[in-house]
């Protein structure tokens, strides 16, 4: 596909930032997930990596996050929280997380946006859906071996901040 995917409302600067990004994640199931997701999210937000862990848990419980095609967007809005907070991962080994299509999830995007941001908490989830349908670049992102080459695919994407 290639070309410019435009992050409707998530900065790459809030992906970006350090350790938020996580190449071949080592996690049994979907709990383990949410929990390694969680630290670099509390680590940007300040807040602790337990309670984004549960919320993005509860999260999951209501309905699967799984978007089909390996991918999933765990995501969660929390009270007191100021600005959204995004991470990417890959995954050693696929997860079933209960997708629609079967396929299980190696490729993830968790966020974290403050609780009053329904609209804007949309147009993130919208966005990186999009980012999602570019085959090509996942096969890439997939194919990473390390953080520093997840982040620098991620870095020369082609992203621009659109309103």
């Amino acid at each position: 596909m290639g070309g410019t995917r435009e992050m409707r409302g998530v900065s790459p600067e809030a992906l970006l930032c350090e350790g938020c990004v996580l190449a071949r994640l080592q996690v049994a199931d979907s709990r383990g997930l949410m929990a390694r997701l969680a630290e670099p999210l509390s680590r940007s937000s300040g807040f602790a990596a337990p309670l984004i862990a549960e919320r993005l848990i509860e999260r999951e419980r209501v309905g699967t996050t799984a978007l089909g095609g390996g991918t999933a967007i765990p995501h969660a809005r929390l009270p007191g929280l100021r600005a959204r907070t995004t991470v990417f991962a890959t995954l050693a080994r696929p997860l079933d997380m209960a997708a629609l299509d079967g396929e299980p999830v190696d490729a993830v995007f968790g966020l974290i946006s403050p609780e009053d941001a329904g609209a804007d908490h949309l147009k993130a989830l919208a966005a990186i859906s999009r980012f999602f349908r570019d085959k090509d670049l996942l096969r890439r992102l997939r194919g990473a071996d390390s953080n520093d080459a997840l982040l620098a695919l991620l870095c020369h994407a082609g992203w621009s901040e659109a309103a």
